[in-house]
């Protein structure tokens, strides 16, 4: 079989981790995006649910930033 070079920048720390649970699980890190590859090949979508963090909402931040403002505000006494 006829193989391809794929090369990509990922976090220094999130690759640690990936390299130790796939050292858990038995697999290398190749293994596990080739199984990532072939799946979303095979059912032409992403293998696992994509959802954003609510943390990081625009209603959740524009409460945010108005809280900070009104803590910067404050006069301790």
């Amino acid at each position: 079989m006829s193989q391809s070079k794929i090369n990509f920048k990922i976090d220094k720390k999130l690759k640690k981790e990936l390299d130790e649970i796939c050292e858990e699980i038995g697999i290398s890190l190749n293994v596990a995006f080739t199984i990532f590859a072939k799946k979303l090949a095979r059912e032409r979508k992403i293998p696992f649910e994509v959802d954003t963090d609510p943390f990081y909402s625009k209603k959740n931040l524009k409460r945010l930033k108005k809280s900070i403002k009104q803590m910067e505000n404050k006069v301790d006494i």
